[in-house]
Parts: C-alpha cells; structure tokens; sequence
C-alpha cells in the first residue's frame, strides 16, 4: 500500500496523471490503476476527474496531509537501511531568478559537484514563480519569505537594493538630493506586470513611494545593469549586482542615506525554498550548507 501512496502523492504534487506518469517514468495507465487500486484500499473516492482538470476531494485532501509523514518516515528508514542517509545523490532540480542564478549561483555548482559527483543538477534560470507542488522542482531561490505554510525556506543572504547610475548620466541631468527628484530622471525598470512602476523609500521613520517611468523595462536585472553602465539612466539593483562597479567608480550610488526598494516593506533577504519534508534528501541539505558557507563570503 505504500507504493500506492507514493504513487498517489506524485500525481498530487504533479497535478495530473501524465506529469506524475513522467516523474515516476511509468505509463499514464499504470498510475490509473494505481490511483483505483489506492481508493479501493481505502474505501474513500480522493479525486474528483475530468478530462480538464484533476482535483482532491476533501476526504483526498485530509487524507494527503496525513499520510505525507508515513511516506517521509519510510523514506528516511530505507535510507537509513540502506546506508544513504548522509550519502548526497540523484538529481537535483533547481528554479533560480535570472540575475542571481548566472552570477551568484552557477559560478559555484562546478565545486559542488566535484565534492558530490553522484549528484546531478538541473538548474532553470526563470524570473517567473514556480510552484514546487506540480513543476517538479525540488529546490527555488526566491527573493522573500515563502507565503505557503507548506513549504521550509533557508536563508542564503541578505539583498539590499542600491540606488545607482554612471557618472555621466548623472553630470548631465538635474540633482537628485532627494527621492521624488527621480520624477526628472529616466529610472531603468524591473517589470511588475502592472501598468505603474513605483520605487520604496525609508530613512528613519519616513517612508515614502515614489511613481518612476523610463524607457527601458526587464524581467531581469542584467539588461539593466547594462543600460546603466551605458550612461541610460538610474538604476535600483541587488548590492550583489552593482557593488563591483561602484568599487570600480562606472556606477555612484545615490542616496546612501535611503533604503530603497522595488516593493513596499520588501524582505531585504534571498531564501532557498523546498517542500516541507521532515527530512529533505540528503542532495538537498548538503547544497543548501554548502550555498550558505559560500555565499556567506561574498
């Protein structure tokens, strides 16, 4: 009855027949089968389908909560028995933002697979949100804490945002001394997906939102930080981003005094966000203190 369950948590992290069919490479008939022989067991209907969409029914739902620590337990066991509690291996599916994925993130996975060469890695670069549950992801690097109950999140490093732009755009256009000057300005966008862009100000106990257009607008920050290095305009980017062309003097940061960012009350921090399993696969920890040490020196 185990493997019924197993079968029948894939298709409800999957979200569908075909897709837990993929994951577990079985035929989609076979998973079926297993889902009625499973009913049958229980006596108790778990899914209400249609050739559009698979849904758990409420009886499906309790039932998937409670038995999700049976399948972690005996998971952990089998390990355990097997010797490979502590021994990292498998594929290692993992979702990451553009920017932080190409320069923070896969400068290091070279090192981390020489010190675990039975893991392997499949590392999606994606400004878009996935879902853990039915995208087959085991591991998402998100700006923020996570907001579904459901999942563990691990910080791996603080994100402040910085103000910037080239010293030869800032010598040709009017002062900024304060936020609301960049109404003046050309402000290089991260896109929102609404039809206005606004920037977050703080200092001290004043707050304020400031209403910022431009000509240029990205999903990622990299297109950005090109344009601004090319004297196009003021650019609001990760620390981890800018810093090394502040040092080098092509950006000047512009109101050191400000904390700004892209959302109001906007968690200043980057986590790694996994299902909440009791005990997460051994590749899983070990990237996880292995990112943690290392983005720790940067």
């Amino acid at each position: 009855m185990l493997d019924l369950i197993k079968v029948f948590h894939q298709v409800v992290d999957s979200g569908s027949f075909s897709q837990a069919a993929q994951v577990l490479h079985m035929a989609p008939s076979s998973i079926a089968r297993n889902i009625d022989n499973l009913e049958a067991q229980v006596k108790t209907t778990l899914f209400k389908r249609s050739t559009r969409q698979l849904i758990l029914t409420e009886e499906g739902s309790y039932f998937y909560k409670q038995s999700g620590k049976l399948v972690e337990d005996a998971d952990f066991l089998l390990a355990e028995m097997r010797g490979a509690r502590d021994t990292p291996q498998g594929m290692l599916r993992i979702s990451v933002f553009e920017s932080f994925g190409n320069l923070c993130l896969a400068p290091l996975i070279p090192e981390f697979l020489q010190m675990y060469p039975d893991v392997k890695i499949d590392l999606d670069l994606d400004n878009k949100l996935v879902d853990l549950h039915s995208d087959n992801v085991d591991l998402a690097i998100r700006i923020g804490v996570p907001q579904d109950s459901g999942l563990k999140a691990r910080k791996l490093l603080n994100h402040p945002t910085l103000l910037t732009a080239s010293p030869t755009y800032l010598n040709h256009r009017p002062p900024i001394t304060q936020p609301s000057d960049l109404h003046e300005h050309n402000c290089l966008l991260i896109s929102q997906e609404r039809q206005r862009n606004h920037w977050f100000f703080a200092k001290g106990k004043t707050q304020t939102k400031i209403s910022v257009k431009g000509n240029f607008i990205s999903k990622g920050g990299s297109p950005l930080l090109t344009a601004a290095l090319k004297d196009c305009g003021v650019l609001l980017l990760s620390e981890w981003m800018v810093k090394p062309y502040i040092d080098s003097g092509q950006l000047v940061e512009i109101l050191p005094d400000w904390t700004a960012s892209h959302w109001e009350g906007g968690s200043g921090e980057i986590f790694a966000i996994y299902k909440g399993a009791q005990y997460p696969k051994p590749n899983i920890r070990a990237f996880l203190d292995f990112m943690v040490k290392k983005l720790g020196q940067i």
